[in-house]
Parts: C-alpha cells; sequence; structure tokens
C-alpha cells in the first residue's frame, strides 16, 4: 500500500521580496521587464545591485571595444589588439582622458560621440540609483521568530515581540496585526479574506525599546477555538506591521512580518530581555530576544478542549 503523499510545505504570502518571488507564481500577468527595472533595482540587495552594474558597465565596453577594434582610428593603439580598445573605451565611458590613445578617423569619432552619450545616461542612472537607495528610510527593528499564546492578565493571548536596534525614539509608533485565512463563502466561492486582530495597545508615542504586540482572544476573535492543526487547514497567516516617524531621519519609516501555523507557541511566552543595570547602564539582551518559557494556557477559555 503507497504512503500518503506528504502535504506541500506552507507559503508565506507576506514574505520578504525575495522569499516571495521564489515561492509565488504569477500566471497571465505581464511582464514589465525593463519598463519596471528601476522598482526592481530598488527592490534588489546591495549585493545585487553592484554585481548587475558591474557587469553591464564591462558588457558596454566590451562591445564598444568590438567597434573601436572593428573601426580603427584609434591613435597609439595596437590595431590587432583587443585588449587596447577596450582600454580606450573604458578611458571614454569614464572620461578619463588620460591622452595616451584618441580617435584619429571620423568613424572612431562618431563611435565615441556614441560611447560618450551612453555613459551619461548610464552614469545619471546609476548615480539617482544610488542616492535613491541611500535616502531610502529603513527601520531596524527585529521581530520575535515565533508568536506566543498564553494566558495574560486572565485571558488567552496572542503575544508578538518587536525591538527597535537602533535605541532611537520611532514617534507616533503603530501596530496592525491580522490574518489572512482561506474561507468558503455560502455560494462556495473560495477567497482568502484579511481580519483585523485587535490588540489591547496599538500605538505607541515613542518606540524606543522593545514593544508586546498583544491580541486578547475572546469568544469575539477570530482565532477563538482554533488549533493549529486548524489554522494550517485554512492557510491562515498572520500578518504584522509597524509605522512610525524616525526622530533622525524625520521620515517614516515601517516594518512588516508574518507568522504561519508552525510558527505560532501554545502555552509559552517570551523570556524577558531588559534587565538591571550593569556599569549604571540598563541591559538588553537580545541573545534571548526568541526564547520563550512555558506558560499557562486557559484552553477552554479559548474554546479548545482541554490538552
Amino acid at each position: 500500500m503507497a504512503s500518503p503523499a506528504a502535504s506541500p510545505p506552507p507559503v508565506r504570502l507576506f514574505a520578504p521580496s525575495e522569499e516571495r518571488r521564489r515561492n509565488l507564481t504569477v500566471v497571465g500577468g505581464h511582464p514589465y521587464g525593463v519598463r519596471d527595472l528601476y522598482h526592481s533595482l530598488l527592490a534588489a540587495s546591495w549585493k545585487q545591485v553592484i554585481g548587475l552594474v558591474t557587469l553591464v558597465f564591462l558588457l558596454i565596453n566590451a562591445l564598444f571595444g568590438l567597434g573601436f577594434w572593428a573601426v580603427g582610428g584609434i591613435a597609439n593603439a595596437d590595431p590587432t589588439s583587443f585588449k587596447d580598445h577596450f582600454f580606450f573605451s573604458i578611458h571614454t565611458f569614464g572620461t578619463i582622458g588620460y591622452g595616451s590613445m584618441y580617435p584619429q578617423s571620423t568613424a572612431a569619432e562618431v563611435l565615441m560621440t556614441a560611447e560618450a552619450l551612453t555613459s551619461l545616461f548610464m552614469n545619471a542612472f546609476v548615480t539617482g540609483l544610488a542616492f535613491a537607495r541611500f535616502a531610502r528610510p529603513t527601520a531596524r527593528a527585529t521581530w520575535s521568530k515565533v508568536a506566543c499564546i498564553c494566558d495574560r492578565e486572565g485571558a488567552p493571548t496572542l503575544i508578538i515581540r518587536v525591538a527597535n536596534e537602533r535605541l532611537n525614539h520611532v514617534v507616533d509608533a503603530s501596530m496592525k496585526v491580522a490574518v489572512i485565512r482561506a474561507e468558503v463563502t455560502r455560494e462556495g466561492e473560495r477567497l482568502r479574506r484579511v481580519i483585523d486582530l485587535p490588540l489591547a495597545r496599538s500605538s505607541s508615542p515613542s518606540f524606543i525599546l522593545t514593544w508586546m504586540a498583544m491580541h486578547p482572544i475572546t469568544k469575539d476573535s477570530p482565532l477563538y477555538g482554533l488549533t493549529p492543526e486548524q489554522l494550517a487547514a485554512t492557510e491562515s497567516e498572520i500578518i504584522v506591521t509597524l509605522t512610525g516617524l524616525d526622530e533622525t531621519l524625520g521620515q517614516t519609516i515601517h516594518s512588516r512580518t508574518s507568522y504561519l501555523p508552525n510558527e505560532i507557541r501554545y502555552g509559552q511566552r517570551f523570556v524577558d530581555v531588559i534587565g538591571g543595570n550593569r556599569n549604571g547602564k540598563r541591559v538588553i539582551d537580545l541573545t534571548k530576544f526568541h526564547d520563550t518559557t512555558p506558560s499557562p494556557l486557559s484552553r477552554e477559555a479559548m474554546g479548545l478542549p482541554p490538552g
């Protein structure tokens, strides 16, 4: 008898860009290609951007080097050497102008003009891209790798933790939590719904150290009575967003994360990371930021059978 096929791993919809592109496929969409190149480069990592710019730079100079090699007319360049013409292209593209090689034919002058124009546009594009990436505000927020469900003030509560690694003031910070899950309407239509999870405190005058977002699981909560298996069956995903004004940058920053059913710990709470004074300073131990410890959970209060 054949063993049943293993169920596919859950796919995170609210994922970082690289993970989302790796796990999601769009069928029938309109490929924008180079029309959306600027946005793609802004979303890419610095390593990817530097690698792509270097590759394009070498490719453009190799093509123009072949052109100069073909038309000739470069003073002090060996007519049989591609290397000389490639480095002359580098001189032209970078407007270095050492004077050791220079064009002395009309064809070479025309090709040099075309390369200079290409250099103008590419330098403007790369400069704008670098400035946009440096000027883009970012949040140094660290999210807990798991979410916890335990009793808090006598009620079962979903708890998510985030820390501000910069230790600066994020003014008027706000946090929103919701659950995305698959549902079937009365008409039999399958759809994905986004349901808000109200927090005990959804805003803070200033987010400096750590923040624990807490959603009480009452009978009105979308999580009431749901086991991890039921959350997985409905392809549930808890999504969290954080926004605020960075006092240093004077700009709005944001951060986000999400939790799949296998990343929710029932009957666990987070270990405290804010300790006493050490050499006159308050200690925040981020090495324990993701650690949890057993904690009471009133399963009956959240509609679960005793376990």
